[in-house]
């Protein structure tokens, strides 16, 4: 017999406070056409999106996410010093080693937090939506800190007509914390790495450092391009609207409710055509608020959701206590879906 003493957690978790922050600058399809043979029109049928924000270099990815944390955590009601983990989702921090999330939790206050970073992609939130669960019904954290936060402006190739027009940067934020009654749902995710060419680096890292430059991509002007993300469009397009439907009906499933039990529906924000081609794969009542902050925002991978999430509480569309589903699903090829309560 185990001498080990059981866990003392939550019987249950839920997101207590959410926050945003997108940068200052917007840039619209007009600076976007600057660099590609398209049309603002062209882009809004294809992606939805209208609009994106670029950060400054002084909106680091620290930066970002120290402001959206600070919202999330006054909206929780609690302070810095409670929170017991710092989990952040990002493929746009340039440092191996250490985390960014370490520095984060030192710069809002939190004490000596767990903290590390997770590279889900546009899963990401989810990912970490799931850890944070975990910790507070295990017992190892009371109160968590998730946060989706990328730069894809640094990883964006302007001369490439499949992307360019696609990303934005920007960061979210939720606390996660203790409840008497379910609020998060079981979460159905997973990968399928065989798919993983789809969506990826144009160029490892050790390749553009030290590489034969005879390999590598170069712009217009014969110039050495800097590392970007890039995809094969119509198979992302085909995975997202068939496969993820089905995912985030298994998601409801798993929850135990149906789709006119839904009061809010947050996909990833990758693309306005996905979006409402998932409603209708899905078939949700008219009453479901869904979420389409892609056409201001653009595609922020592990950010999307969590900053869809909070424009909708902030501009009324959606209200605490609403029941949501939200699924992410991005490079890898991977994907997660759950069901929550809105904060």
């Amino acid at each position: 017999m185990s001498k080990i003493k059981p866990s003392k957690g939550a019987p249950y978790a839920r997101i207590l406070g959410v926050g945003g922050y997108r940068p200052t600058r917007v840039v619209p399809n007009e600076v976007i056409l600057e660099r590609i043979d398209s049309s603002d029109e062209w882009i809004r049928s294809r992606s939805g999106i209208a609009t994106r924000h670029w950060a400054s270099p002084e909106e680091t990815v620290t930066a970002m996410s120290v402001e959206a944390s600070g919202k999330a955590i006054a909206d929780a009601g609690i302070t810095p010093e409670q929170i017991g983990a710092v989990v952040v989702s990002t493929v746009s921090h340039f440092k191996q080693t250490p985390a960014v999330a370490t520095e984060i939790a030192d710069k809002i206050g939190a004490g000596k937090p767990a903290a590390f970073d997770i590279s889900a992609g546009c899963a990401g939130f989810g990912y970490g939506l799931t850890l944070a669960k975990g910790m507070i019904v295990e017992g190892s954290a009371e109160y968590v800190l998730v946060i989706g936060v990328e730069r894809l402006s640094d990883l964006t190739d302007l001369e490439d007509r499949a992307t360019a027009f696609l990303f934005g940067d920007g960061a979210g934020a939720v606390v996660v914390g203790p409840s008497d009654e379910p609020h998060i749902g079981p979460t159905v995710w997973g990968s399928e790495g065989d798919k993983s060419e789809t969506i990826k680096q144009t160029v490892p890292w050790n390749e553009f450092n030290v590489g034969d430059v005879s390999k590598l991509p170069l712009n217009d002007q014969g110039e050495i391009k800097f590392p970007a993300i890039t995809q094969e469009g119509q198979a992302v397009f085909r995975w997202a609207v068939f496969e993820m439907a089905k995912v985030a009906q298994q998601a409801l499933d798993a929850a135990g409710i149906s789709a006119d039990d839904l009061d809010v529906f947050i996909p990833h924000q990758a693309n306005m055509r996905i979006i409402d081609s998932m409603v209708k794969t899905l078939k949700l009542p008219e009453h479901v608020t869904v979420a389409r902050d892609v056409e201001t925002t653009g595609n922020t991978s592990a950010a999307s959701i969590p900053l869809a999430m909070e424009r909708l509480l902030a501009t009324g569309q959606a209200r605490s206590g609403d029941t949501a589903l939200v699924i992410g699903f991005g490079a890898g090829l991977v994907f997660a879906a759950t069901v929550v309560t809105l904060p």
